[in-house]
């Protein structure tokens, strides 16, 4: 029985989407959509939070929760990818499976990839249109049990065509 479990974990084949709330974060989820949507398989949007709370927005905008900080970051960083899929996939964002994850972004988008046995890795690249990619692409990039998708930053307008 465990074994048929472990096995089934492993039939999952999703698509896994990198979101940093970056501009070229769009056009990645739109491309991660469609090929999700193409091959019938679900997609998983995945987007890192340091643990660290930022020191940057005022008190004045923090409401009270009965949530711990850990947990309020959490459910910050939950809330702004659900946004991201929104404003990327419209209606279409309801059927994306979420996971705000504390760690390094690549690294628990390697994890995450390895649990659901992904087909495909889906990430945007910052900056320039150089060869040089951040440390979490290359992280990706050498540690991925799947092939990964790299959309380039400025392809963002041109994500839903």
């Amino acid at each position: 029985m465990q074994q048929a479990q472990g096995q089934q974990a492993q039939e999952t084949n999703a698509v896994v989407v990198g979101v940093d709330g970056s501009d070229s974060s769009r056009a990645a989820i739109v491309l991660a959509a469609r090929w999700a949507r193409d091959r019938d398989v679900p997609l998983i949007a995945v987007q890192a939070y340091s643990g660290e709370r930022t020191l940057t927005a005022p008190a004045a905008h923090l409401a009270p929760t009965l949530c711990t900080p850990a947990e309020d970051e959490r459910v910050h960083a939950e809330s702004n990818l659900r946004d991201a899929l929104r404003d990327a996939l419209g209606d279409l964002a309801d059927g994306v499976e979420v996971r705000a994850v504390l760690g390094l972004a690549g690294r628990r988008i390697v994890e995450t990839a390895h649990r659901v046995n992904a087909q495909l890795i889906v990430l945007a690249t910052r900056g320039s249109t150089s060869m040089l990619m951040g440390t979490v692409n290359q992280y990706v990039l050498r540690k991925a049990p799947c092939p990964v998708l790299m959309v380039p930053a400025g392809s963002a307008s041109r994500g839903n065509q």
